[in-house]
């Protein structure tokens, strides 16, 4: 069963563009291991909440600028 995590700052994907990651990742893995793998691929996209991630040493916080509007 393949399977995808994704991991994504809490608020910065629309309903929309989760569910268009989620058709492609899907279409993207049929392609490499057959149409047989579609009902059983999995595509996790996991928010993670303002202060719960960091790179370079400093805690990261998503600019309002980058929050999807649904």
């Amino acid at each position: 069963m393949p399977f995808v995590n994704i991991k994504t700052p809490e608020g910065a994907l629309s309903k929309v563009q989760k569910e268009e990651i989620v058709h492609r990742t899907t279409a993207m893995l049929v392609e490499y291991f057959s149409e047989a793998a579609r009902p059983h691929t999995m595509v996790l996209i996991e928010e993670v909440k303002d202060g719960g991630y960091a790179r370079a040493d400093m805690v990261y916080t998503i600019p309002d600028a980058y929050r999807a509007v649904d």
